[in-house]
Parts: structure tokens; C-alpha cells; sequence
């Protein structure tokens, strides 16, 4: 089984809390046996209505940029030019130091 998405926790747990309530309020029991019948009864159709909720087709799109292929091996082992980032300095970052 799946992990379930976030529609379905939410539609389980509203439903959870509602028909718990719900039925709580509609049978007007005080009884310990009852009020425990009651709460498993509205965690089952919470369940029941999580598990049934259709799952979306389509995969969600992420920003995480594709992974590239490995780089081809060169051919040559010449003279590379190796280029390293000069160092950026912030704006503002002299008035930092005498203040």
C-alpha cells in the first residue's frame, strides 16, 4: 500500500472528528462502553473514506532539477584550463568593519 497524500489525511481526519462527534451528540450516551463503540466506529469511516479516496493519476511536478548523465571521458589529457571563481564581496561589506 501507498503512502497516503495529504487530501487523504485531510479528508480522514475530518471525518474522524466530525462523525465522532456527530454520533456522539445523536445517541446521547454516558456510558464508557458506548462512547468507545461510538470513537471506533468514527475511526473506521475516517479509515474507510481515506482508503477510498481516488489517488491522483498524474505525478506531481517537483523543482528538483533532472539528475545529468556522467560527463564523457576525455579524449585528451592536454593543456585544460582550470577556471576558479573569483571571490564576490557583498554590498555594503566595508561599512560592516569600521562601524
Amino acid at each position: 500500500m501507498q503512502r497516503p497524500n495529504a487530501a487523504q489525511l485531510a479528508y480522514g481526519s475530518a471525518t474522524v472528528a466530525l462523525a465522532t462527534v456527530a454520533l456522539l451528540l445523536l445517541s446521547r450516551t454516558t456510558t464508557t462502553l458506548g462512547i468507545a463503540v461510538i470513537c471506533a466506529a468514527g475511526l473506521l469511516l475516517g479509515v474507510l473514506v481515506a482508503v477510498t479516496m481516488p489517488v491522483r493519476a498524474r505525478p506531481v511536478k517537483t523543482s528538483a532539477a533532472p539528475v545529468p548523465a556522467a560527463p564523457p571521458a576525455p579524449t585528451s589529457l592536454g593543456n585544460e584550463e582550470i577556471r576558479i571563481p573569483a571571490a564576490r564581496v557583498g554590498a555594503g561589506a566595508d561599512t560592516r568593519i569600521g562601524s
